[in-house]
């Protein structure tokens, strides 16, 4: 019988409401419906994909931290040290520079690989002091990531595939912004939702009409069952 393909899926931007940073509850049924791996590849820290996994009540596969952790459903694969990052954080601090997160900051607290500074917050001198730790930044479009330029969330996947079982040549990916570039690149089938930004719209094999959930749902739609004949 023909199968689903496996899917690469991003969050934010991907499978949230164009109004808010919240998922749209229709992705939960498609999720769910899915009779191949599901990945979800995120610049989130950890313990958000696992739990949409858990909700969604899929398996819990996801590529985290662009890359920096990876968790087959078996396995966790963590594949940067945060040191560096949290050393850049205290010489941008000590420069008169915050993270920008009010509250807790819960977008850092459980962060094993990374750390990701508010949009609203000075870059240049954060991409100076970084690059002064052989440290990359990042611009998601959601935050400014400070991470080791080595992992990437397209590492990630090729973890998860050899580990759960699948060939990256069948599988679709969906993303947004420029970490979805290196899913874009190993993955046998991608797509930029039209509010992509540049580097994801050049990456994807096509950008769709639709953007954030509308356009990764109208790609579930069109490639559900379209995957290689099992027998």
């Amino acid at each position: 019988m023909t199968a689903d393909p496996p899917l690469a899926l991003d969050v934010d931007g991907t499978l949230t409401r164009p109004d808010s940073w919240g998922l749209d509850p229709r992705i939960f049924d498609a999720l769910r419906a899915w009779d191949a791996p599901v990945v979800i590849a995120t610049g989130k820290a950890f313990p958000y994909p696992v739990a949409l996994c858990h909700f969604a009540g899929i398996p819990e596969r996801v590529v985290a931290e662009n890359g920096g952790v990876v968790y087959t459903g078996e396995e966790i694969f963590v594949t940067a040290d945060r040191d560096g990052a949290r050393a850049v954080l205290e010489d941008y601090r000590a420069a008169g520079y915050g993270l920008g997160w009010k509250g807790a900051d819960t977008i850092n607290r459980w962060r094993e690989t990374e750390i990701a500074v508010a949009r609203e917050q000075p870059l240049e001198p954060l991409r100076e002091i970084a690059d002064a730790h052989g440290l990359e930044v990042i611009d998601t479009g959601y935050a400014y990531h400070v991470k080791d330029p080595t992992p990437t969330k397209g590492d990630g996947l090729e973890t998860m595939a050899e580990h759960v079982g699948f060939d990256l040549a069948d599988c679709v990916a969906v993303g947004d912004s420029i970490n979805d570039v290196s899913t874009f690149e190993v993955v046998g089938r991608s797509f930029a939702v039209s509010n992509a930004d540049e580097a994801a719209q050049a990456a994807a094999d096509e950008v769709l009409e639709a953007a954030h959930v509308d356009g990764t749902l109208a790609v579930l739609e069109r490639v559900q069952g379209t995957g290689l004949e099992r027998e």
